[in-house]
């Protein structure tokens, strides 16, 4: 008798221990939650690695799109990817041995110029609403008298093919095209020089770099984000998974540690 006793109890263990989640359909879910999420969180960020490359920005010649000190994550592409609008990052040992961050207002083939009857940067005849221009250097009578020149220096450029005209966003402190307007090509850079496109901000905060809807109507558009949301996205349900299913059989120890203190009357 009193070894079916001890077998019988065993068994029973045995069933609690498949209820509770030790063993059984929910071990199995929780460690196939682990194995996803390991799969999604590597996977997403190997996929980074290989499409983005971070970069920090030293100067501030792209205040307020992009401060000194800020941590960008820009997408490795092809020079010919490029469209006007975008902000690159690009080497051109004519203007320096360091990577440089920029915004393309124009392209091959286009007549740049500044400034149309507001003070606009014109590309092609059409004035460019630049909103991501800040005039922080002026007092605010100057702002209030009128119109503000979208740069201190005039130019007009007809930009080679296969080049581009690149400008900071900070136009008063900023060392771009214009700086190089009596070199060869009137101060612009072959699509080749651009190593990668600025998406977004990844620190101090996260945000994405919007796309400036004035260049829009021009030929060939604006450019499309990259693939960074879909990655972050993809990190972020990975490490949920991850910790959602490495808890599962913690709690359920807890839980079920619980019900067995429970007094047989309160059943």
């Amino acid at each position: 008798m009193g070894e079916t006793l001890n077998t019988q109890t065993s068994g029973t263990e045995g069933i609690r221990g498949a209820k509770d989640g030790r063993g059984g359909l929910g071990h199995v879910l929780s460690g196939v939650a682990v194995a996803v999420g390991f799969v999604l969180f590597l996977g997403a960020f190997a996929w980074g690695a290989f499409t983005y490359r971070p970069y920090t920005v030293p100067t501030d010649s792209m205040m307020p799109t992009v401060n000194p000190g800020d941590r960008v994550l820009a997408q490795r592409i092809d020079g010919g990817e490029v469209r006007r609008g975008d902000v690159v990052v690009f080497t051109d040992h004519l203007w320096s041995d360091s990577p440089m961050v920029k915004r393309v207002v124009a392209v091959g083939g286009d007549t740049v110029k500044c400034c149309g009857a507001g003070g606009r940067l014109t590309v092609n005849g059409k004035e460019l609403d630049e909103p991501y221009l800040v005039h922080a250097e002026l007092a605010p009578e100057a702002a209030a008298a009128g119109p503000v020149p979208a740069s201190d220096t005039p130019f007009e450029v007809k930009v080679p093919e296969g080049n581009l005209f690149l400008l900071g966003d900070r136009r008063a402190a900023s060392l771009d095209s214009r700086a190089h307007l009596q070199e060869a090509g009137q101060g612009t850079v072959p699509r080749s020089a651009v190593q990668a496109r600025v998406d977004a901000l990844a620190w101090p905060s996260m945000r994405m770099l919007e796309r400036p809807a004035t260049y829009a109507s021009l030929p060939g558009g604006t450019s499309k984000p990259g693939p960074v949301r879909l990655q972050m996205a993809a990190v972020a349900a990975g490490a949920a998974l991850v910790l959602l299913g490495a808890a599962y059989g913690p709690l359920v120890r807890v839980l079920g540690r619980g019900r067995r203190r429970e007094p047989a009357g309160a059943r």
